[in-house]
């Protein structure tokens, strides 16, 4: 019997492999986007990568063109999901990172949040 490993344990490869339902916003072969269950502003969505990266601490070279990949298509998804576009518009991109940085899930996770303000946190 095998050990099992952090992406057995984790709730968003869970999600992204569709072992947890969620409301799907962008998923391809790398990329997986769904919509925060406690969303702090009109939009708020989380982008991932299917392969289970703990944190930006874990980010090495061999990840650049997938995180470039993501950051390239998250203003294309804001403004799918109706964040007005810039520069009267926009967006946030956050991400947490460790204990002290707020990160709650150890899974590689983008929170883009817009919409009019006032936002319920941040």
């Amino acid at each position: 019997m095998t050990e099992p490993t952090a992406a057995d344990n984790c709730i968003f490869c869970k999600i992204a492999t569709g072992k947890i339902p969620s409301r799907k916003v962008y998923e391809d072969e790398d990329i997986f986007a769904f919509h925060d269950i406690n969303p702090w502003a009109p939009v708020h969505f989380l982008m991932i990568p299917k392969t289970h990266i703990a944190s930006m601490a874990h980010v090495g070279h061999e990840h650049e063109a997938l995180l470039g990949r993501m950051l390239a298509l998250a203003p294309r998804l804001a403004l799918e999901q109706g964040c007005r576009p810039y520069p009267e518009g926009g967006f946030r991109i956050v991400t947490n990172t460790g204990a002290e940085g707020g990160q709650e899930v150890h899974h590689l996770h983008w929170h883009v949040m817009g919409g009019p303000r006032p936002w319920l946190r941040g």
